[in-house]
Order: C-alpha cells, then structure tokens, then sequence
C-alpha cells in the first residue's frame, strides 16, 4: 500500500524521521563527548538538540499515523506498525523526560536524564528496524502491490509465494 501522504511523490514520513532521529543520536554522542571532555558546552548543546528532536519526532509522527490509519486491519504490516509507532513514541517519551530533568540545570544534566537518553536511543534502533521491517520487507508506504504479510526478513524466507522462474540458491 502507498503512503497517504506524500510531497513530490514521496512518501512524507520517511522524509521527516531522519531529523528527529539524527539530533536524538547526536544529542547523546554529545552528551558522552561532554562526559569524557568534562565540558558543558556539549551538554548544552545536547539539551537543544533533544529539543530539535521531540519535535521533529513529533512531527513525523502524525504523518506515520496517518499512514498506519491506512494499513489493512489483520495484517502483519498493522501489527508491525502499531510496534513501530509505539516504540518511537516511548522514544520520544523518555527524550521528553530527559529534557525536563536537565531544563533546571541544561550544563549538568543528571544521571537520571543521561540514562533516559541512553536507553531512548538504543530503542530508537529497535523503533527503526521496525520502520525498515516495514519499507523494506512488508512494503509498506512504497507499493500498492505490497505484501503486507511477508514473513519476518530475519527469518530469511521469500516474500514472493509463487515464481514462474527459477529460485537460485545462496551458497
């Protein structure tokens, strides 16, 4: 199935999740520059760049829930995207924690926050595999001809049912 949103032809919510995913990863390599350098200005830097991020996640994620409105009920692909948009948001969630403990002091964030930030962003990961699960192997948001219930791609099995030609086999 196509994305329902789309700019130039292209799907919006794959456009927009590269920001919000970017500052977010780049606001904890900050923060762990700023532990090892002992400097606040790359935590002052990261605070802003949280910032930058939960709204970019923000934002992309209305157009991720418009396409998912979208997905045949009882298919693999809804379930994978209900997946998917739940975990960015728990992402975003937690960076939104973490922003408000360091908002009192952005030069020293605490421990607490650092860890909120660490752990959002090793979910993030997962959120994106879920996201390239998506694209990638279900189709979804690219192809009206998808197959919204291909197998798991770490199961290694075809996402074509049929073929009129042969299949090679990998060495």
């Amino acid at each position: 199935m196509e994305s329902r949103t789309k700019f130039l032809g292209h799907p919006v919510h794959p456009m927009l999740i590269v920001f919000p995913l970017g500052l977010l990863a780049t606001a904890v390599a900050f923060d762990i520059v700023g532990l090892i350098q002992h400097d606040a200005n790359w935590f002052r830097i990261s605070f802003w760049m949280i910032a930058a991020g939960i709204v970019g996640g923000l934002c992309a994620a209305i157009f991720g829930l418009v396409d998912w409105i979208a997905i045949p009920a009882g298919t693999r692909g809804k379930r994978i995207g209900l997946l998917h948009g739940a975990t960015n948001i728990l992402v975003v969630l937690l960076f939104i924690a973490s922003w408000f403990m360091r908002k009192a002091n952005s030069e020293i964030p605490s421990s607490g926050a650092l860890v909120l930030s660490f752990i959002a962003v090793t979910l993030a990961l997962a959120g994106g595999w879920l996201g390239g699960e998506l694209v990638d192997r279900l189709g979804v948001g690219v192809d009206d001809g998808a197959n919204l219930n291909a197998p798991n791609s770490l199961s290694h099995a075809s996402t074509i049912a049929t073929t009129d030609y042969p299949v090679r086999k990998a060495s």
